[in-house]
């Protein structure tokens, strides 16, 4: 019998499961395949509904067909552009595949998939989304006997999770699992390596890799499962009635229990707080939780997402579901999934689509639903795009195009710069000035704005993954003594205002140059060095003609 997928947090009393009934399994199994045939792979991208995507607005959601109203429409906010899908898998044994989470890790986007009908099949795919307006699948794996209902990537692995029916299968001791797979270049590396163990409960609904760590729920008659990350042994159990969803901030660890609501627990299991809700989360369904800011947010199905105060536990707010929509069943009118993007609140609605909310105030408020098809199960998001698994439909990546904002109003407050002449900005340090300054070498390891006019002599090195952001002039080198401008994989330089290079612009393989406003001018002296994919961003004069 198939049993429930994802999320839930319990605070019924935590019992201890021996770590013992937890077996370790990493045998070839003839039920798992990769596909190799790179047509199917690249047939899965579909255009057909690619570019701009209305909203249906509060005021006029009866429905999902067009807006009605007697006074002029107003321009609306939010222009969102859907950039392309992924048609879900399908095989002999799989042909009604839903796409159930999806996990967007640098240059790429990791889906699962399950099978909502009785039996167990399933897939993922990994897409290659480093220019996500020209999306490539990399790697497609079929399981013919399991579900996959959730998983996380983690340095070099991929992590899974779903249900298997342990009475036909040769190697589980019950039909929740855990899987981790090598992943390299953006395709799995075999199915030979695939290391795996199993936990109570009828399907593992929900995954979270933490440094060494692994948090893993299982649902009805299940446990919350923390399992070394290398190895897959058990350190730490605790049993529920029915998890739905885990997530863990800092060091906090909250999960969703659709028999009695959320609890917050320490690294240790051990009950810090509890919010009881009262809410249906039905059986069998997919339901998450996340933080937002102070606040809890759940996916309470038909109540929409409920918004909880963590210290109190106290209800902050219910953020309902906008529409009814005609020809879609009252028990797919749920709200599945919650996702967080600054101030924009994502709700995965099921039939009823994917809700947009914006933060004001302290209060969340309505904007609209997004025109999509399909039924959105699970939606995450990462930068200016969204990324939601949306059933039979597959993935829908969508385009936020938030408006690129000035730098000069977080300019006008920032302190004078008065520190060295060799500015080094370490990893995982912010800092922002305003002035006029020459340097000996710039070197950016963490985030930083600089506002003003500022020369250096030699080098600057943007490092992996760190951010530059300039607003006014930046001079680098001379012309009898050059010096270059280096950006590594990863990394951004933020231009507005003038650049002058007298030297180089290196862009090593990942490196983004973007220019924000529309009158910034880049004079490059020497050369434009692109050594491999490169993003060059926005408006702006190339003097030179060096791009």
């Amino acid at each position: 019998m198939k049993k429930t997928p994802y999320f839930v947090l319990a605070f019924l009393g935590l019992m201890t499961s021996c770590v013992d009934e937890t077996t370790v399994f990493n045998e070839t199994q003839d039920d798992i395949s990769i596909e190799t045939n790179e047509q199917t792979l690249e047939n899965s991208i579909v255009y057909e509904n690619a570019g701009v995507l209305d909203i249906y607005e509060e005021f006029s959601t009866t429905g999902k067909s067009g807006l009605s109203s007697k006074d002029e429409e107003l321009a609306g906010d939010y222009p969102l552009t859907l950039v392309a899908q992924v048609d879900a898998p399908s095989f002999s044994g799989g042909e009604n595949l839903t796409a159930s989470h999806v996990y967007v890790d640098g240059d790429y986007a990791y889906v699962s998939y399950n099978t909502v009908e009785d039996g167990y099949a399933g897939a993922m795919d990994i897409i290659n989304v480093s220019d996500p307006n020209d999306p490539r699948v990399t790697s497609r794996l079929y399981y013919s006997n399991a579900d996959i209902n959730s998983l996380q990537y983690d340095n070099q692995y991929l992590y899974f999770v779903g249900g298997v029916d342990a009475e036909t299968s040769v190697r589980a001791t019950s039909n929740s699992f855990v899987g981790k797979i090598e992943v390299s270049n953006g395709r799995f590396t075999g199915v030979s390596n695939i290391l795996y163990a199993f936990q109570e409960g009828y399907n593992a609904t929900d995954i979270v890799v933490n440094n060494d760590n692994v948090y893993v729920t299982s649902g009805q008659e299940g446990t919350l499962s923390v399992y070394n990350k290398n190895t897959l042994e058990v350190i730490n159990e605790a049993e529920f009635l029915d998890l739905r969803s885990v997530a863990v901030n800092e060091n906090s660890v909250a999960i969703l229990d659709a028999s009695a609501g959320v609890s917050i627990l320490d690294q240790n299991l051990n009950s810090v707080n509890t919010i009881a809700i009262n809410s249906d989360f039905g059986i069998n369904t997919k339901r998450t939780l996340d933080f937002y800011a102070d606040n809890i947010v759940v996916a309470e199905g038909s109540n929409g997402a409920g918004v909880y105060t963590i210290a109190s536990g106290s209800l902050k707010e219910y953020v309902p579901i906008l529409i009814n929509p005609d020809g879609v069943d009252s028990q797919d009118i749920v709200t599945n999934a919650v996702a967080v993007n600054d101030e924009v609140l994502l709700m995965a609605n099921g039939g009823a689509g994917l809700c947009l909310s914006e933060e004001q105030d302290g209060d969340v408020d309505l904007v609209g639903i997004i025109e999509l098809e399909g039924s959105i199960n699970y939606v995450t998001t990462k930068g200016d795009y969204v990324f939601a698994a949306s059933g039979k439909a597959g993935l829908q990546i969508i385009k936020l195009n938030k408006p690129d904002e000035s730098l000069e109003t977080r300019c006008s407050d920032l302190s004078s710069y008065s520190g060295s002449a060799n500015l080094n900005i370490n990893t995982n340090q912010t800092l922002s000035y305003r002035g006029s300054k020459r340097f000996n070498s710039v070197n950016v390891g963490g985030d930083l704005l600089l506002c003003g006019s500022w020369t250096v002599q030699n080098d600057v090195n943007i490092n992996a993954n760190a951010l530059f952001e300039m607003n006014g002039t930046f001079v680098v080198g001379r012309n009898n003594r050059t010096s270059n401008i280096n950006i590594n994989s990863g990394a951004t330089f933020r231009v507005e205002g003038n650049l002058t290079i007298y030297g180089d612009l290196v862009l090593n393989d990942g490196a983004t140059i973007e220019f924000i406003g529309e009158d910034s001018v880049v004079n490059v002296i020497g050369s434009v060095r692109r050594n491999g994919t490169v993003n060059v961003e926005g408006k702006f004069i190339d003097y030179n003609n060096k791009f």
